[in-house]
């Protein structure tokens, strides 16, 4: 029994690792705040290291990312307010100019926090529409609509990213 214990604890090891900069990409988008996005990635592992004789079969990046998503919600809530802007440092993608990616976090940052989360979850995770749902804590429909308001706010705000976000000028 104490040798299951410690191939979990290395299996988990493995996998935070593997994973911490991905989901801490997801949490500086959802935030725009890298104080804050560490702090939901480390809560995050913390849920997924708890539960990981369960999660390890069972998709722990889909848990891990419904614990930053339902965390930034509730920071937000608490305060009553949505930090829109703020000076964030992330990690630069060898594949993707930084122009690009200044454009996108400032698009975002545009965002309700529900919107942006939709558009975070479905653009650059890749989900399908019930997915992200399952995510959300909301119907599929929520996200679909929500996607579009997201969508409709980005091209105004940012109509250079149409191609980006694989839509068509209009």
């Amino acid at each position: 029994m104490v040798e299951r214990g410690a191939d979990d604890r290395e299996e988990f090891t493995r996998w935070a690792h593997a994973r911490q900069g991905h989901l801490l990409r997801i949490a500086l988008l959802m935030t725009d705040d890298v104080g804050r996005a560490e702090d939901l990635v480390q809560d995050a592992l913390t849920q997924v290291a708890m539960r990981w004789p369960r999660l390890r079969d069972a998709r722990p990046d889909a848990y891990a990312r419904k614990v930053i998503y339902h965390g930034n919600v509730s920071w937000w809530r608490r305060l009553r307010r949505e930090v829109l802007t703020s000076e964030v440092v992330d990690r630069p993608s060898p594949d993707e100019p930084v122009e690009r990616r200044l454009l996108v976090r400032r698009a975002l940052a545009v965002l309700p926090a529900r919107q942006r989360a939709v558009v975070v979850l479905r653009y650059f995770e890749d989900l399908t529409e019930r997915d992200a749902a399952a995510v959300l804590g909301v119907t599929v429909g929520t996200v679909k609509s929500q996607t579009h308001l997201a969508l409709r706010r980005l091209r105004e705000a940012a109509p250079e990213l149409a191609e980006f976000l694989h839509e068509e000028s209009r």
